[in-house]
């Protein structure tokens, strides 16, 4: 069984993620991927427990339809600590960009460089504005670059995944 894993905040979940957990799973070959939220999402110390306890409503609700699609609650903030133990990890343009940020290593080069290197196989959502290495692009349609829960927040409700 292959496995992989999506971290995120998805606050809220987006028709953007659910594009990149289908486009992920038919071009990584999965059986299953994880939607996997943290407790204390790094970089975002205003949600607190009831927010995730409405996200996880929410992802359930989508993932209802595609049985592949699973959602798990976890301690770990480092996507590199998230990731250990599945075949595969997906993230978004912004993430990966987080992931590379030596700020989230105690602003050590050093220890970002081996949080990368246990990571296991690679796929990134493109983002516009982000660059995204071509090797790890996961093929996704252009309609999706500039989605985000920002914009579903700001009153881009269209952006919004139906979570019914």
């Amino acid at each position: 069984m292959t496995v992989g894993v999506y971290p995120g905040s998805f606050d809220p979940l987006t028709v953007a993620h659910l594009a990149v957990a289908d486009s992920a799973r038919v071009h990584l070959g999965l059986d299953r991927l994880d939607l996997a939220l943290s407790r204390a999402t790094l970089g975002k110390e205003h949600l607190d427990e009831a927010s995730l306890e409405r996200r996880v409503v929410a992802l359930e609700r989508a993932s209802a339809t595609r049985p592949w699609l699973a959602v798990v609650v976890v301690d770990a903030q480092l996507i590199a600590e998230i990731a250990r133990g599945y075949d595969a990890v997906v993230m978004g343009a912004d993430k990966w960009h987080q992931v590379n940020d030596p700020h989230w290593y105690g602003d050590d080069a050093a220890a970002r460089d081996a949080a990368v290197a246990r990571l296991p196989r690679i796929v990134v959502a493109p983002r516009a504005e982000l660059e995204v290495p071509s090797a790890l692009r996961l093929p996704l349609p252009d309609d999706y670059a500039e989605v985000s829960a920002t914009g579903v927040r700001a009153g881009r409700t269209e952006w919004a995944a139906p979570v019914d």
